[in-house]
């Protein structure tokens, strides 16, 4: 008896230790397996299909958009002041833009070949050539221009100003400012709803989102915003008449059925979101965080339910959608000391 208690007393500390030994080089053998920059999609039905290399300093990107009648996605590489073009194909970059000082928004017009972009630097809008990625117009875009939204009918691009708390208004055959419209707020992003024909605006100061007649450029509506703190974030599903708005400082999403211009629900997202997508085929929204969290949710016409949230990579607060292939697209400044675009598929 004594014997195999001392025995067993002596195994408990070496099957302990072999114990360590096994979860610490499972741990190691994670850790190469998933580095602190891979993807942790969670319950998120995603995996990471690619990381494309992508040129310049390990610096802020911000605004994406995208051609899909060209395979083009354009990337703001605000820290290097420049504007990416990638080749979805082909995965790789077939140009780089500069003198796009401090880039922030990116707006492609396939009707038009134009592509526009918000220079903070210099508080321009710069209209570059689709076909030819060059530069051909810069107009004034008020004091901190961001975000931009086209109005087909009027011919008209409405452009966020942040700091100047107003909507600068661009008349796009002739390249030049016509309008500027007081919001009284620090503005977020605008966005075109293709069934009311009007310009939607976060006014993130006053927690409202504001409707603009672009024919006349003056204000229609202000709608309150119920739980909303930094509304600065908006997708506009027409075909189910809903806005989705990201609050990036108490990390929400708020739903507002455009029919009554009511909250409807809401949803906690992960750590200050920022840009949201949509795929309309999945019926799938995409809202990415600055904390590297992607939350995603089901949208449909009866409602609106949460799917999970997962962490993308490093800062991967923005977020482009291409509809055909159901591929998301993440520039990240950082990863391993390099910038890459973090391409994301369903699983």
């Amino acid at each position: 008896m004594k014997c195999q208690r001392a025995n067993h007393r002596f195994g408990a500390p070496l099957v302990g230790v072999l114990f360590a030994i096994v979860t610490v080089a499972g741990s190691v053998a994670s850790c190469v397996a998933h580095g602190a920059d891979d993807a942790v999609t969670g319950n998120l039905p995603l995996k990471q299909v690619e990381d494309v290399p992508l040129p310049g300093r390990s610096s802020r990107f911000d605004y994406e958009s995208y051609d899909p009648s060209r395979h083009l996605l354009f990337i703001a590489h605000l820290g290097d002041s420049e504007v990416l073009v990638l080749d979805t194909v082909a995965s790789r970059v077939v140009a780089r833009i500069p003198g796009i000082s401090s880039v922030h928004g990116l707006l492609v017009v396939p009707e038009l070949s134009r592509v526009y972009a918000s220079a903070t630097g210099t508080n321009e809008v710069v209209a570059i050539d689709e076909r030819t990625l060059k530069i051909i117009a810069r107009a004034p875009g008020g004091i901190y221009p961001d975000g931009m939204a086209y109005a087909p009918d009027a011919h008209r691009l409405f452009v966020s100003d942040e700091t100047g708390e107003t909507e600068t208004v661009i008349d796009v055959p002739g390249n030049r400012r016509i309008a500027t419209i007081p919001l009284d707020g620090e503005v977020g992003n605008s966005q075109y709803d293709p069934v009311s024909r009007h310009i939607f605006v976060n006014v993130q100061t006053r927690r409202q989102l504001v409707e603009i007649d672009p024919t006349t450029n003056t204000i229609v509506s202000r709608t309150d915003l119920p739980g909303a703190k930094g509304n600065h974030g908006l997708l506009i599903v027409p075909e189910l008449h809903l806005a989705l708005i990201a609050c990036e400082d108490n990390d929400r999403l708020l739903v507002l059925d455009m029919h009554t211009m009511k909250v409807v629900s809401a949803f906690d997202t992960g750590g200050e979101p920022d840009v949201l997508a949509f795929d309309p085929a999945l019926h799938t929204v995409f809202v990415a965080g600055e904390a590297g969290v992607v939350s995603m949710f089901s949208v449909d016409a009866s409602r609106v339910s949460k799917i999970g949230d997962g962490r993308v990579g490093p800062n991967a607060h923005v977020v482009s959608l291409d509809a055909a292939t159901h591929r998301a697209y993440f520039p990240l400044k950082d990863v391993g000391g390099h910038p890459v675009l973090r391409i994301m598929a369903p699983r």
